[in-house]
């Protein structure tokens, strides 16, 4: 059961997160019954979750046989180590982190244009450089590549998404596990600092 202190609520957050993430783990079942996960690319767009890949292989093949699938995109910031918090107990370790949950239906894209529209969004956010003549629909010279390509929509029944912080502590453990991160300055410990701020419980826990 999730904790509810983690449950992200906001639409706003949920479609940040999804739009800053390119990789994720879609979860189907396969032709013949068995569950299969597949690891790809992704991009969020207009309330949609796009893939891309080839036209033919087993992921095509569960899809044709099992079009409701789920998706999963995580991302790790920090792992708190127990010491930060109990000098003895190794119970307070924990990793903090973003995730969200996708399920609905998966449906092959066949109209050139929408087709063309994903991929450009895939480009953008894959390679943001540029660097490339954009895809669009009516460019002859993307003509075979829109036509052999298999573009995939997720449309979502529902998403469930958790971010954990920190919203459960005390402020005092809070507060070491903030002078921690400062002291060891890994990548990602000052954006989780900043996080930890950004979702904290507007009323202090006692």
């Amino acid at each position: 059961m999730r904790r509810r202190e983690f449950e992200m609520t906001e639409h706003q957050e949920i479609e940040s997160f999804l739009e800053e993430s390119s990789f994720g783990f879609l979860s189907m079942i396969r032709a013949d019954g068995r569950p299969g996960i597949t690891p790809l690319n992704f991009v969020y767009a207009n309330g949609a979750v796009y893939f891309h890949g080839s036209r033919i292989g087993e992921k095509m093949e569960s899809i044709r046989h099992h079009p409701h699938v789920a998706f999963a995109v995580a991302k790790e910031y920090a792992i708190i180590p127990s010491y930060f918090t109990d000098p003895v107990m190794a119970c307070p370790a924990s990793a903090w982190y973003k995730s969200v949950i996708i399920t609905g239906s998966i449906e092959v894209v066949e109209d050139v244009a929408e087709k063309a529209s994903a991929l450009e969004a895939l480009m953008r956010k894959l390679q943001p450089e540029g660097g490339y003549e954009p895809i669009r629909p009516d460019d002859p010279r993307y003509a075979p590549q829109l036509k052999g390509v298999a573009v995939l929509k997720l449309v979502p029944n529902d998403i469930t998404a958790k971010f954990k912080f920190g919203q459960n502590m005390k402020d005092e453990k809070r507060e070491k596990v903030a002078a921690g991160l400062m002291e060891r300055g890994l990548p990602l410990d000052g954006e989780t600092i900043e996080l930890m701020e950004r979702y904290r419980p507007r009323v202090p826990r006692p």
